[in-house]
């Protein structure tokens, strides 16, 4: 068995492994009524999403068993499509669940008037609906590019390296534009995250039973936040700034982690801890 075979089991395999652990999560949460609450809805959504992020596997485990490594400009722009609005999905899955629990523990007498059904549905649609419009007109505004190069030294398709292989006459101004925007909106779900956490760390300090009532319900949002946007800030910090020196097999894996550990992270400490 060559090292590719070994390789391709291996992530098939750890394919399986997150489609169970997510899929199971998300039956156990449908069919369970005493789990319909906002924050097992909004975990509900964070599998599905993680069920979504994991089509990003499905080229990789093709490149394995292939020689050639060539795919359609099409096909590109929509494996950006994919891997992009899966990450701000989780990103405005993430901020949603950071104010459901400053509700719940910073204004308790009133979170049920403000976590509605009809709210939480209306954010809910707002975590989905957000990141699919903004990302179509980014890849819209990317597929008028005129590309004068055809070589992506990366393991997926990047909106960054294909601005980069843009001929020099193309106006990429409003390409830059979208994406300082969805740069700004995204950075703002970020400082929301603090905000709340702010309150309600506040709030844990101010009780025993606050305090653990925070560790109980915060910690495995906290888990989940951290270890999402550390990978997700080394993979860009990396793009921009990183070497070329190093070898392609820890570049690939560089590429791929922000697939690899909080799509497996996720239902683990959730479902352990919920």
């Amino acid at each position: 068995m060559d090292h590719r075979t070994a390789i391709f089991l291996l992530t098939l395999v750890y394919y399986c492994v997150l489609l169970f652990l997510n899929i199971s999560l998300i039956v156990i949460i449908v069919l369970n009524e005493n789990l319909h609450e906002p924050m097992y809805v909004l975990l509900c959504c964070v599998c599905i999403n993680a069920v979504y992020g994991t089509t990003g596997f499905h080229k990789f485990l093709l490149d394995l068993l292939s020689f050639s490594h060539e795919m359609s400009y099409n096909w590109c722009l929509f494996q950006i499509f994919v891997l992009y609005s899966y990450a701000s999905c989780e990103l405005s899955i993430l901020a949603v669940m950071a104010y459901d629990r400053y509700l719940a523990i910073c204004r308790p007498l009133h979170y049920h008037t403000l976590m509605t059904r009809r709210r939480l549905s209306q954010l809910v649609s707002f975590s989905w609906l957000t990141p699919f419009c903004i990302l179509s007109i980014g890849i819209l505004l990317t597929s008028r590019l005129e590309l004068c190069r055809f070589t992506i030294k990366r393991l997926f398709c990047v909106n960054w390296v294909i601005v980069q292989l843009a001929c020099t006459h193309s106006n990429t101004s409003p390409k830059s534009i979208a994406s300082y925007a969805t740069i700004l909106i995204y950075v703002s779900h970020g400082f929301f995250i603090v905000w709340t956490y702010m309150h309600l760390v506040r709030k844990g300090a101010t009780s025993k039973d606050n305090r653990m009532k925070f560790m109980q319900t915060c910690e495995p949002h906290l888990i989940s936040l951290t270890t999402f946007l550390t990978v997700i800030v080394f993979d860009l910090m990396y793009m921009r700034f990183g070497s070329t020196e190093i070898t392609q097999s820890l570049q690939n894996f560089i590429a791929i982690e922000f697939l690899l550990f909080p799509l497996m992270i996720n239902p683990l400490i959730y479902g352990f801890e919920s």
